[in-house]
């Protein structure tokens, strides 16, 4: 009897501190994360957006059975609603270098990890917002500086470790051109800031919102931090709604088996009086508002409401 009353205490307290945790953790959510201001910053990918020249856009099409489903579908049937209950979409993805993205090590070096080799700690981060776009205003092929960095730092206090360094351009404001996104001059990242940012402060990665880290013509900077196993992300949006300090980043992609880019969602998590963002009160996300017309797929096969 001893022996179970012993063996049961052991239990409890090996237990305990994982209760706690896991309490810890839930005090965070209602405390913090329930009634914070959550932006997506993130564009929705398409077959017309911008797109490196490079490569061609995306296509987007129904699903078709690539099986034989006795009574219920043949080899060939597009699926729908009507027929078969349900839709599904059929992407045709040009490149992994498409639209908001994380380019891992790998896209540039034969020897670097691919997007699923990433770890899972990449899940949150602290977020730091350098804001550069009314010098990009006055010229357009402007890339953030040391002195960017610095300024940054002497307002805030020292750019966090294992934080992500976004730079605000307003570039992302011309997505909707995508005959002309990617015309240079468009504002970049400097070499300089880049190895401040990873060997001085130590930060995780940065972002930015074009699509490539700068204009120089062999790509210095995106090749320094493939070369040196760092990753980034490209393609960011709404950086415009986030604060300089304070907020922290959620982190997302796609994770196809040695993968060399990865489609991205990064949402930025700001504190609960930011004039920005919805909260989880506001957007619970179960369930999900209904559309106000019916699903439809558009010559480029997008699905929208379309009203009948």
């Amino acid at each position: 009897m001893l022996r179970i009353m012993a063996a049961t205490a052991v239990v409890s307290l090996a237990l305990a501190p994982a209760a706690q945790a896991a309490e810890g953790l839930w005090s965070v959510y209602e405390s913090a994360l329930k009634g914070a201001k959550y932006i997506d910053l993130t564009h929705a990918f398409s077959p017309d957006q911008p797109v490196w020249p490079g490569f061609a856009g995306a296509q987007f099409k129904p699903a078709e059975a690539g099986n034989e489903l006795p009574d219920y579908a043949k080899k060939g049937d597009e699926f729908s609603y009507d027929a078969h209950g349900f839709v599904a979409t059929a992407y045709v993805l040009p490149t992994d270098q498409y639209g908001t993205q994380l380019d891992p090590p790998a896209h540039w070096d034969e020897f670097g990890a691919t997007i699923s080799d990433l770890p899972p700690t990449f899940a949150v981060r602290p977020l730091v917002l350098i804001d550069i776009h009314e010098k990009v205003a006055k010229d357009p092929g402007y890339a953030m500086t040391v002195d960017d960095v610095t300024a940054w730092e002497g307002k805030h206090g020292t750019v966090p470790e294992g934080s992500v360094v976004m730079v605000r351009s307003d570039w992302s404001k011309k997505w909707d051109d995508a005959a002309h996104f990617n015309d240079k001059p468009f504002p970049g990242v400097s070499l300089d800031a880049l190895k401040f940012l990873h060997l001085e402060r130590r930060i995780l990665f940065h972002g930015h919102e074009p699509l490539d880290t700068d204009a120089t013509p062999n790509l210095e900077g995106e090749a320094w931090l493939m070369h040196n196993h760092f990753t980034q992300a490209e393609g960011v949006a709404n950086l415009d709604q986030v604060p300089e300090a304070g907020a922290l980043i959620s982190i997302g992609f796609a994770k196809p088996l040695g993968g060399t880019g990865g489609y991205a969602r990064y949402v930025a998590i700001a504190p609960a009086d930011w004039p920005h963002g919805v909260t989880i009160a506001e957007a619970p996300g179960a369930p999900l508002p209904k559309q106000a017309a019916p699903l439809r797929r558009g010559p480029d096969g997008v699905m929208r409401p379309t009203p009948q």
